[in-house]
């Protein structure tokens, strides 16, 4: 029999369900420095493995669903787990195994809907878009996306990108979804303004018919060549800081106030020839 662990005081877990970035940028590994950094326990399960340097994706390999339920399963089954931070999926069979293996999971669960590297490679099969939109948005609490992946998901490829920051489109998501409380919308695939400023959205669901209420906070562009992984870093930083404090918009300021640190931190680095990784070994100042 193995040993048995002593008493002590639980340890609530972040399960982040991704894919593997063997250049250390995206994917799992940034969620899982994310995680230590602001200072909660992660659990990984990979969904893909990548073929990816700082240069672009050069190959993937979606792993059995089977697999990765069988991943799911185990670690809840054993640890105490508060919050699932799902990105990179793969495939359609992939999505619904996620979803079957969440069926009688009650806690967070925060979705990155990711479809394309920064480069612009595909990361899942041309069938998973609409299994995504099917299983997996329908099960999160919270969605993360950028411009292009709401304009994907709402069904509104073609419509005005000021028109996605209104509350009328994530209202299009809150009406579908009956599970989604808050929807982050991060601004960095575009130009706010001329001063260079970029702003990030806040959405949460209201009572009754109401249209969810928007809380925007704009902030100074930084321009730096590393920025790989920014979108898995964001999403798993606001699903650590949630589990910290417990609310959405608390969670939220917090997150933006660690990008901005961990951003600027990186800018005068260079790690590998292409668009580099953030460095999350520098421990942003005042992470937690």
């Amino acid at each position: 029999m193995p040993p048995v662990s002593p008493k002590g005081i639980p340890v609530p877990t972040v399960l982040s369900i991704a894919g593997s970035d063997p250049s250390g940028g995206a994917g799992i590994q940034a969620d899982l420095k994310t995680f230590a950094i602001v200072g909660v326990f992660g659990g990984a399960v990979i969904t893909s493995l990548t073929v990816q340097n700082t240069l672009g994706v050069r190959g993937i390999t979606v792993l059995a669903p089977e697999l990765v339920r069988e991943q799911i399963t185990a670690v809840l089954a054993d640890l105490t787990v508060s919050h699932v931070k799902i990105g990179m999926v793969g495939s359609a069979a992939t999505a619904l195994a996620i979803t079957e293996a969440l069926h009688d999971f009650h806690g967070e669960v925060i979705y990155d809907p990711v479809t394309k590297s920064t480069s612009g490679k595909a990361l899942c099969e041309e069938d998973a878009p609409a299994a995504l939109a099917e299983h997996l948005v329908s099960r999160a609490t919270v969605l993360t996306p950028n411009l292009p992946e709401l304009a994907l998901l709402a069904g509104q490829p073609d419509v005005a990108r000021k028109s996605l920051t209104k509350p009328e489109t994530a209202a299009i998501l809150f009406d579908r979804c009956p599970r989604l409380k808050a929807m982050t919308l991060t601004g960095g695939h575009g130009r706010d303004t001329a001063d260079n400023t970029v702003t990030d959205y806040l959405f949460l669901r209201q009572s009754g018919n109401a249209p969810p209420s928007r809380l925007s906070r704009p902030h100074p562009r930084i321009q730096t060549a590393n920025s790989h992984g920014t979108g898995c870093t964001f999403a798993a930083a606001f699903a650590a800081y949630h589990q910290q404090c417990g609310d959405y918009t608390t969670a939220f300021e917090r997150t933006i106030s660690f990008m901005d640190r961990i951003i600027r931190q990186s800018a005068a680095y260079r790690i590998g020839k292409g668009n580099g990784p953030l460095l999350h070994h520098l421990r942003p100042e005042s992470a937690g």
